[in-house]
C-alpha cells in the first residue's frame, strides 16, 4: 500500500488540523460558556446571531476550499509556481467579498433577523452583537485563504500554532471583556463579539509573518504581482463557487433549524445552542479527517493514483469512527458535567439529557457521511457534490418543519431529523464513489 494512504499519512495531515480544532472549538464553547452564564436570552442571541455570522463567512470560505482542491491537485502535479498565482486569484475575490458581506451585515441583517425571530430580547441582543463581529470577516476571509495553501500544500503544522493563538486571545478578551475582568469596561454579549474580532486579527498576524519567515516564496511564487488572468480564476471560480453555494446552504439550513426550534421557546432554543456547542466538539476529530480526505483525494489525482482514492477513503472512515467512538465516551460517561459547563440551572441541565443522547447516535452517521461526502469534493466535481446538498438539505428542512410545528414533537424527537440528514448525504456520496465519473473530472 502506497504511502500517501497509510494510516500514518493520513494522521500526519489531521492531527494538525483536528488540534487546531480543538483550538478553535474552545473559542466557540468559551463563548457559550460565558454567555450562558449571562442569561438565556445572551446565550440564544449570540448562538442565532453567530449562526447567522457563519453562514456569511463560510459563503465565501466555499471559495477558499475550492482553492484548496486546485492547490492539492498543482502539488500532486509537482506544479508549484502555480499554486502562488492560484493563492493571487484567490485574494482577488474574497477581498471584495468581505467588503460587500460587512456591509451587509451591518446594514441589513438587522432587517432580516426582524422578520425571522420571534422575541424581541433576543433579536436586540442579536443586532448588537453583529454590529461588532463583523468587522472580523475581513480577518476571517484571508485566514481561510492561508489555510488553504497549507491544506493544499500538505503543511498543516502550522494550524495548531495559529488556532492556539486564536483561542488564548479570544478565552483571554472573553473573560475581560463580558465581564469586566482585569479592569477592562464590562461589554456582555459585545464583548464575546469584540474577543472573537481581536482573535481572528491576531491569527491573521501570525499567518503572514510565518508564511514570510518560513515557506520558500520562491518556490511557489507567493506574494508576488500576478497580473489577473482570467483563465485561472474561472478555473478556481468552476471549482470554488459549487462549494460556496453548497456552504451557504448548508450552514442556512442550521440556521433556519434554530429558528423553527426559536418558534418552540426560549428555554428550547437555549437548550439547542448547549447542545450545538457540545455538536461542534464532538465533530473536531471529523472535520479533521474531512479536510485531509479532501486535499489527499486531489492530491492522489493530481499524481495519477485514481485508483487509491476509495481505499483511501475507507481507511479515514476508520480512523474517523474510532475517534467518534473515543470522544462519545464524554456523553455516556460524564453527559450532566457536560452539560454543566453550560448553565447552573439543574432543570436546564436534566432538560438538555435527552437531546445529548441523540445526537450521541447521529455522531457515528456522519463520521461515515460527511467523510464520504468531502470525498466527492476532492474529486474536483464540486456541481455533484452541490446537488447532493441541495437533495438532502431539502429533505432535512421539511422533515425538521414538519416533525416540529405539525406534529408539534419535543425536542429530542425534532433533533431526530440529523439522522435522515446524514443518512441521504452519505447514502449519495457513496453511490457517485462508487459508480459516477468521477475519475474523467480536470481541473
Amino acid at each position: 500500500m502506497t504511502n500517501s494512504i497509510s494510516y500514518k499519512n493520513i494522521l500526519r495531515i489531521a492531527f494538525p488540523i483536528i488540534i487546531s480544532g480543538v483550538a478553535q472549538n474552545v473559542v466557540n464553547v468559551t463563548d457559550t460558556i460565558f454567555l450562558g452564564r449571562l442569561s438565556n436570552i445572551a446565550l440564544g442571541a449570540g448562538g442565532n446571531a453567530g449562526i447567522f455570522y457563519f453562514v456569511l463567512i463560510l459563503t465565501g470560505m466555499g471559495f477558499t476550499t475550492g482553492t484548496q482542491i486546485i492547490i492539492g491537485r498543482r502539488n500532486g502535479e509537482k506544479n508549484y509556481s502555480q499554486i502562488g498565482k492560484v493563492l493571487t486569484h484567490c485574494f482577488y475575490f474574497i477581498i471584495p467579498l468581505s467588503v460587500l458581506l460587512f456591509f451587509f451585515i451591518k446594514y441589513l441583517s438587522p432587517h432580516l433577523l426582524a422578520i425571522i425571530t420571534r422575541s424581541p430580547n433576543i433579536l436586540n441582543a442579536s443586532v448588537e452583537y453583529l454590529n461588532y463581529r463583523a468587522f472580523g470577516i475581513f480577518f476571517a476571509f484571508i485566514n481561510f485563504s492561508f489555510i488553504a495553501f497549507y491544506v493544499g500544500t500538505t503543511k498543516t503544522r502550522i494550524l495548531i500554532h495559529t488556532t492556539v493563538i486564536m483561542m488564548f486571545v479570544n478565552v483571554f478578551l472573553d473573560y475581560a471583556l463580558i465581564f469586566g475582568n482585569f479592569g477592562f469596561p464590562q461589554l456582555g454579549i459585545q464583548g464575546a463579539a469584540i474577543a472573537s474580532v481581536c482573535s481572528e486579527a491576531s491569527a491573521l498576524l501570525f499567518f503572514v509573518l510565518y508564511t514570510l519567515r518560513k515557506v520558500d516564496l520562491k518556490k511557489y511564487q507567493l506574494f508576488q504581482a500576478h497580473p489577473f488572468d482570467s483563465v485561472i480564476f474561472k478555473r478556481i471560480f468552476s471549482v470554488g463557487s459549487p462549494v460556496m453555494l453548497q456552504n451557504f446552504l448548508s450552514i442556512s439550513s442550521w440556521f433556519i433549524f434554530f429558528m423553527i426550534i426559536e418558534k418552540l421557546g426560549e428555554k428550547e432554543l437555549a437548550i439547542s445552542h448547549i447542545i450545538r456547542s457540545i455538536y461542534m466538539v464532538l465533530m473536531i476529530p471529523l472535520f479533521g479527517f474531512s479536510s485531509a480526505t479532501n486535499t489527499l483525494v486531489s492530491n492522489l489525482i493530481g499524481e495519477g493514483k485514481s485508483d487509491m482514492v476509495l481505499p483511501l477513503i475507507q481507511r479515514v472512515v476508520t480512523l474517523s469512527l474510532i475517534s467518534t467512538a473515543t470522544v462519545l465516551l464524554f456523553n455516556v460517561f460524564t453527559p450532566t458535567q457536560m452539560i454543566g459547563f453550560y448553565t447552573n440551572d439543574l432543570n436546564l441541565v436534566n432538560d438538555t439529557l435527552p437531546t445529548l443522547k441523540v445526537i450521541s447516535y447521529t455522531m457515528f452517521i456522519f463520521a461515515i457521511a460527511f467523510i464520504l461526502f468531502n470525498g466527492v469534493g476532492g474529486t474536483g466535481n464540486t456541481k455533484t457534490a452541490l446537488l447532493i446538498e441541495i437533495i438532502t438539505i431539502a429533505v432535512y428542512l421539511v422533515a425538521t418543519y414538519y416533525i416540529a410545528i405539525v406534529l408539534k414533537s419535543s425536542l429530542p424527537i425534532v433533533w431526530c431529523s440529523e439522522f435522515i440528514y446524514f443518512g441521504l448525504l452519505g447514502s449519495m456520496s457513496f453511490a457517485y464513489l462508487k459508480w459516477g465519473n468521477w475519475r474523467k473530472v480536470a481541473i
